[in-house]
């Protein structure tokens, strides 16, 4: 017998108030997490090691180690959200995002920095958790339009957060932009802790395997589409990182100015991040009307071009443009794949769904980074641009050939 969530009836409007919180609740915690990239490598450095791990090395863990142990974690977060509500993980990765990164103020080491960023992956995973509550909320035939303003916000925090980090840890030192970064966060969780009503109870179920966690993953992952939906989260979340660790080498070769370099890379991934947020809203609500499966299709077929046209840039402004008009189809992709894991999976299930999605993406980030160095490494560092069209080629021929053309979920 599975469980049965009785939610009490809501007004029309009442799932656009909890749309708004949520935007805003995302993008202050994508400013706050993504407010110490700037100076995290230097942070690792200025600590130091105190064992025999170097700090390269150490630095290299501080990334990866935080997307594998978020990886391992996010699906057992997402089953929990299913028995406890998705308001409560929301909670969860907040108020704890908040505490570990105030604890990162005070590592001794990079090991430790190390060790707490691991622990930030195992208890955050902040984009899971509002994905789900979202999702929960929202009908499912305003999916797109929802995910794409939680892009939207996504894109904005991402852009605010850097700027915002850099300034502080200029000004007043890393440990202060830590502290800051927990500020944000518990604001943002208390945001969502008194301005989000979720109505959410479970009854208990006699059949206990159909509360547990691998059932709960079952009946995601045998849902008709789910399963390339994820493939396609993957291989797009890939072809979004792969080229990032040799992308200021490749801008290198096409600016005359080398000082620019640092500012120039800020400008094109910012321009691309700007243009996927801002395009979020449109794709997504075209993917509404005429189908997240099309929208999907046309984005990665479009990439797949921009990519190829980008291993043969000549000039810097040449990959400014063509990354602008790639972050454009990331604003079809991004939301159209979080809409089409809302339509195909089973209501209730939004916790599993989107726990998965983001385990799913964690491994990516983990992976797409080395693959990128090492085919610069044996092919040139052009060879990496062609390697991410291809990537997006194979996800729309996945895409054509194997998601079910139906836009909205059947009663299960």
């Amino acid at each position: 017998m599975p469980i049965r969530l009785k939610i009490r009836k809501r007004s029309p409007e009442a799932w656009q108030g909890t749309l708004v919180i949520m935007c805003f609740a995302q993008m202050v915690s994508m400013i706050g997490f993504s407010s110490i990239f700037p100076f995290l490598p230097l942070y690792v450095k200025s600590l130091g090691t105190v064992t025999s791990l170097s700090a390269d090395l150490c630095t290299g863990l501080v990334f990866s180690g935080q997307a594998f142990s978020m990886m391992i974690a996010s699906p057992i977060w997402g089953a929990l959200a299913d028995r406890w509500g998705r308001k409560l993980m929301v909670a969860r990765a907040m108020f704890g995002g908040a505490i570990i990164m105030a604890l990162m103020a005070f590592a001794r080491s990079a090991e430790e920095l190390v060790v707490l960023r691991m622990i930030q992956g195992l208890i955050t995973g902040v984009m899971g958790a509002t994905n789900a509550l979202v999702a929960a909320t929202v009908p499912r035939g305003r999916a797109g339009y929802a995910m794409g303003l939680m892009q939207v916000a996504m894109g904005l925090g991402l852009g605010l957060g850097p700027v915002i980090g850099g300034v502080v840890a200029d000004a007043y030192g890393y440990r202060a932009a830590f502290y800051i970064t927990a500020g944000l966060l518990a604001f943002a969780g208390v945001v969502v802790w008194f301005g989000v009503d979720e109505h959410f109870v479970a009854r208990e179920s006699t059949d206990q395997a159909s509360v547990g966690f691998l059932a709960a993953w079952q009946r995601t992952l045998s849902s008709r589409g789910v399963p390339l939906a994820y493939t396609l989260r993957f291989i797009n979340q890939m072809g979004r990182i792969i080229f990032m660790p040799v992308l200021p080498l490749f801008i290198l070769t096409l600016i005359d100015n080398p000082d620019m370099i640092n500012s120039y890379t800020g400008i094109v991934i910012g321009l691309s991040s700007a243009a996927t947020a801002f395009f979020s809203i449109y794709l997504g609500r075209m993917g509404d009307r005429s189908g997240y499966r099309r929208t999907v299709i046309v984005c990665l077929l479009v990439v797949f071009l921009l990519f190829l046209l980008q291993a043969l840039v000549s000039a810097g402004w040449q990959l400014l443009v063509l990354q602008m008009f790639y972050g454009i189809a990331l604003g079809g992709i991004v939301p159209g794949i979080s809409a089409l894991l809302a339509v195909y999976s089973r209501q209730g299930d939004e916790g599993a769904v989107y726990g998965l999605d983001n385990a799913i993406t964690s491994g990516a980030r983990m992976i797409g980074p080395l693959l990128g160095v090492s085919i610069a490494a044996w092919f040139g560092v052009r060879m990496v641009f062609g390697a991410a069209a291809l990537l997006y080629l194979t996800a729309a021929l996945l895409a054509v050939w194997g998601l079910p053309k139906r836009n909205h979920t059947v009663e299960h």
